[in-house]
């Protein structure tokens, strides 16, 4: 099966986690869509079963035409559940949550509060909200081990690992870019970098220009913006 270079991720940073670990692995995957990354995770063998989760009908459906479509009915099981409403302590070692907005998937994990304890590892996505997200990690008790960034299209997504553990970046940048990103000196995350500063240069030019009410308070947070993402690049390329 030929993913997308978001999921293939999300598959590749489930398979460094599962093979760094004695045993089997049981994963979850929330807000399945078309099943599509259960269905490789068991189909490469980095996972013994996986579950199929989502709390819609349609894409469940559409789930299970292709669980069938590869025989693995017997091993990837699709079940509607609301986050991890649907999911029991010790039914899955990894639990991957993808494609959603940073507030929900931190509402999902919060509300998954009965999976704490069984859950050894999460493989997560935030689609935004990356700064938020990160605090709330730190809130729930989860600390980020690992953090890979990926173009595609002209749209950049991370993935994250986190497991138990506590988690303090002592700089706010750290939130909102990644602390692994950037100690790793991600050639993605330096992309996106100079792309971010060029739309904050070109929205400053505009607030120069037009004035206005609450044109200096917008201009003022530009100008923090562009200096850390500036900051932000000077830190990628040190030591290069």
């Amino acid at each position: 099966m030929k993913l997308s270079k978001r999921l293939e991720t999300i598959v590749e940073q489930t398979r460094v986690w599962v093979q760094g670990q004695e045993g089997e692995a049981c994963v979850a995957d929330v807000g399945t869509d078309h099943g599509f990354v259960p269905i490789c995770l068991v189909e490469r063998g980095i996972a013994s079963h996986a579950l199929a989760l989502d709390v819609r009908k349609g894409p469940l459906m559409r789930a299970q035409e292709h669980v069938l479509q590869y025989g693995l009915e017997g091993k990837v099981a699709v079940r509607l559940s609301d986050g991890l409403k649907g999911l029991h302590p010790g039914e899955a070692e990894v639990v991957v949550i993808a494609g959603m907005g940073g507030e929900l998937m931190l509402r999902i994990l919060d509300e998954g509060v009965h999976m704490r304890d069984s859950v050894q590892c999460f493989i997560l996505s935030p689609q935004s909200e990356l700064a938020l997200f990160r605090h709330g990690l730190e809130r729930l008790g989860l600390s980020i081990r690992d953090e890979v960034m990926v173009e595609e299209e002209g749209k950049y997504y991370t993935v994250m690992t986190a497991v138990p553990g506590r988690m303090h970046y002592p700089k706010e940048y750290f939130y909102r870019y990644g602390e692994r990103l950037i100690s790793g000196k991600s050639r993605v995350l330096a992309e996106y970098l100079e792309k971010e500063t060029g739309q904050l240069r070109k929205i400053r030019g505009q607030l120069l220009a037009g004035g206005g009410d609450g044109a200096a308070k917008r201009l003022h947070e530009i100008e923090e913006s562009l200096r850390e993402a500036e900051q932000m690049r000077e830190l990628l390329q040190a030591g290069e």
